[in-house]
Order: C-alpha cells, then structure tokens, then sequence
C-alpha cells in the first residue's frame, strides 16, 4: 500500500498552540518562546481562525522603541506602525489569516507559503475551525521518501503509460530522489512528457535521462508472388 503523504493533512502538526483576541503582548512572546514557534493563530468561537499573529507583528514595538517613523515610513507602512501601540493579539493580528484546508495538495500550500511569504499556516476545517497546523518543515518531510517507493511509483505512473509498447525497453533508477530513465527510446517525442510526469512524483529532487535512440528494425524483403506454373510472376 502507497502510504506517501500527499495532502496537509499527511503531514500536518495536530497539537496546536493558540491564542484568543484578549492574549496580550507578554503572553504572545512567551508562548513563542516556550514553543520555539514564529507564528501563533487567533481563535474566537468554537475554535474558529481570525488571525495569526507572527513574530513580524511583533517587531514595530522594539523598532521604534527610540525613535519617531520618519513621515516616508508612515506613509509605506501604515498598517506596520498601527501595531506599535498594540498590546493584544486582536490588535496585533495579521487579518484575514491564510489559511490551507487539510484536504490541499503538499504543492498548492507550498504555493500558498511563497506567494504569502509565511512559514507557518493554520489547517482548517470547512467552517474554519483550526485543526492542525503546517510549516515548511513539514512539506519538505516528503523528501524523505525511501528511493525504491520512487521508483516504483515511476514505473507505475510513467513507464506503463508511456513506453509499455512500441518497442522501447526504458528501466528507471533513482538514488537519493534523483529519478534517471535508462535503457534504449524510440519516440524521443516522449522525453518531455516522461519528465514532467516524474516531477509530479512526491519525493522527486530531480529528474535525469541516459537514454539512447533505437530505430525501427528493418523490413524483411517481401516475399515473391508465385504464379500458377511456380515462376515468378
């Protein structure tokens, strides 16, 4: 049985640590500390995320603990220097918060990380409800897929598909999640394809080709038509 983790929820941490809009600015720092975590969600309800609060938001307060926001940086960060008089998390809080569903692929959160420039996202239900959390950390751990689970996922969802006929022996090797196509390829066409649906393999670092072209074999010579008397007609 494939056992790779292929969504959030495969990965994700269950055991969270979270804050209410009351929590104040000590409180948040220590949690933090005491969790060695950069980011904490926001609840209110029945565990429904509003917001997250990161270590980003807590920084203005010690920024321009000396000195006044020159008016450029008042005018370029309004919503940063808001916070240097916040004390609360519902003050402090990045709102909306982004958030993933537990049911999202490992690539569409780390999509989500990048284009939101954050470490950490809180993994929520259909209502909203926080059930878990997922850091970077924990998408890279499909990395750490053994080498022959690769390979015969690769075999399954590449080779049976695109070289299974037509006279092509392609073998696959993979070493430390390198996947590399050997053997002998008649439809050099194909190459592209067989990378690309590699690449979409959970654990695959890269993928390489050491493959040479085959032809097709030559036709016999067609056989003489005989004619009635055993001469060629």
């Amino acid at each position: 049985m494939d056992d790779t983790p292929r969504i959030v929820s495969d990965v994700m941490t269950h055991t969270v640590v979270a804050i209410g809009r009351d929590a104040p600015f000590k409180q948040i720092v220590a949690l933090m500390e005491q969790w060695g975590i950069s980011a904490l969600p926001v609840l209110e309800g029945e565990g429904r995320v509003v917001g997250v609060v990161s270590e980003a938001d807590l920084l203005p307060k010690e920024e321009y603990r000396g000195s006044a926001p020159s008016r450029m940086e008042q005018l370029r960060h309004p919503e940063e220097l808001a916070r240097v008089g916040a004390v609360t998390a519902g003050e402090l809080m990045t709102a909306p918060a982004v958030c993933v569903r537990a049911g999202a692929t490992l690539a569409e959160a780390a999509r989500t990380m990048a284009r939101r420039h954050v470490k950490r996202l809180p993994v929520v239900d259909a209502e909203g409800r926080l059930v878990g959390v997922v850091s970077r950390g924990d998408l890279l751990k499909v990395f750490l897929r053994p080498d022959e689970d690769i390979a015969r996922e690769v075999r399954r969802e590449v080779l049976v598909p695109l070289f299974s006929g037509g006279g092509d022996d392609v073998g696959v090797r993979v070493s430390d999640g390198v996947v590399t196509f050997t053997g002998r390829i008649r439809d050099t066409s194909l190459v592209p394809s067989a990378a690309r649906m590699a690449r979409a393999v959970e654990g695959v670092v890269d993928v390489g080709f050491d493959l040479v072209r085959s032809s097709a074999p030559a036709r016999s010579p067609e056989p003489p038509v005989v004619g009635p008397l055993g001469s060629p007609s």
